[in-house]
Order: C-alpha cells, then structure tokens, then sequence
C-alpha cells in the first residue's frame, strides 16, 4: 500500500479512540457510570480541585456537557464541590471516598486494556509513544502561527 492511500494517521488515531471507548464502556458501565463520567474521575484523580470549567476542558467535553457529568457524579456521591477558599466565586471539584473507591475497582481492568492496546511495543516504545501523542495535543491546542 502506497503512503497515498494508506490510512491517515487521524483516522488511525480515532479508531483507537473509539476501540478504547468501547472497551471502557463495558468496563464502566456495570459500575453505574459512562465513559465521560469515568473519564472525569481519572482527571480529578491527578488534578483535585479543579473547577468545572477546567475539567471540562481535560476531559474533553463542552462547559454545557460537564455541567450534566458534575451533577451525575454529584449525585452519585462519587464527587464533591465546595467554596474555593482563594476565589469564594469559584467551585472547586474533588473525589469523595467513594469516587476513589470506584477508581480503584476499575484499576485492574484499565490496565488489562491498556495492556492489550499496546502488548507489541517495549517499555522504550510506549513511552515514546506517550511523548508523541502529548506533542500531538500541545500542538493542536497551541497552534504554531502561519508562515508568511
């Protein structure tokens, strides 16, 4: 197969995405959650605190959608929003016991997926395929400007 009609790397790329999701998906969805709840989770996991604003943009939904995810893990009890002590305008967004609970029953299967994804790369070549697809994001959320 020439370059010319192979594959796109986006397409590529989505389709992972959307293998992942659905291998997730039947992971989470016993559990009472979706994907983009659980997603939400794994965020506030590395970054507590945050507002709902932030997290929407980590987890990659709209400010609208993330006000739907918020509230559905809110009454869930796997989150909790309180004052920001700094910014008394601002919520900010952390796990409950219960939200870290429920990580941690998810853990083992998460690593088994992300196990399989990536079985035929070293340790050397997953990393460097984390680095890549960081570089990919920063880029496309920092575009370099037009050369004249």
């Amino acid at each position: 197969m020439t370059a010319a009609h192979a594959p796109r790397l986006l397409y590529q790329v989505k389709q992972v995405e959307l293998a992942v999701r659905g291998r997730l998906d039947d992971v989470v969805r016993p559990r009472g959650i979706t994907v983009t709840q659980y997603t939400a989770l794994t965020v506030l996991e590395q970054h507590p605190g945050m507002s709902s604003a932030q997290l929407a943009r980590h987890a990659f939904v709209s400010a609208q959608a993330m006000e739907g995810v918020v509230r559905a893990l809110l009454d869930a009890g796997l989150i909790e929003r309180v004052r920001d002590p700094e910014n008394r305008r601002r919520m900010a967004i952390s796990l409950t016991p219960e939200g870290i609970a429920l990580l941690e029953a998810c853990r083992d299967d998460v690593d088994r997926i992300e196990a399989e994804a990536f079985a035929g790369l070293s340790g050397v070549e997953r990393t460097a395929l984390g680095r890549w697809l960081q570089e990919a994001r920063r880029a496309l959320e920092h575009p370099a400007p037009p050369v004249d």
